[in-house]
């Protein structure tokens, strides 16, 4: 991870984050990157530290946990809270597992379909398209 030491402004966060500078000013409307104080007559300047939570955010997201649940581990990112970060991340483990299970079954129904499709000739309604109507 990159990091800048000086403080930068959010143009140069978000480039080192690999983010664009809406994705900041999103994160900060949520409540999940603090907005730094705008010297008088300056702009605001951002901290390694804030290089770091959207790095963090952004790994979360990429690991399927939603904003408000990256808002809850920010909330436990301290380490004294681990057995509260397992538990969120149980949860999420049991949500794909779940979803993967929807998508199996998915895949197994258009599989079928589609050979269907495939093995019928003539003038007959497409398997496809009158499944998804209901009438098979």
């Amino acid at each position: 991870m990159k990091t800048l030491s000086d403080g930068f402004s959010i143009g140069v966060l978000a480039e080192a984050a690999r983010v664009n500078v809406e994705t900041i000013r999103f994160y900060q409307r949520k409540g999940l990157l603090p907005e730094p104080e705008r010297p008088r007559g300056s702009i605001r300047r951002y901290a390694d530290d804030d290089l770091a939570r959207v790095c963090f955010i952004k790994s979360a997201q990429r690991l399927g946990f939603s904003l408000d649940e990256v808002s809850e581990l920010l909330k436990l990112e301290d380490g004294a809270h681990c057995d509260e970060a397992r538990d969120l991340a149980e949860h999420k483990l049991q949500a794909v597992r779940a979803k993967l299970a929807d998508l199996r079954s998915i895949e197994t129904a258009l599989s079928q379909l589609v050979a269907r499709c495939g093995a019928t000739r003539g003038a007959v309604t497409c398997p496809l398209i009158a499944s998804l109507q209901g009438n098979t």
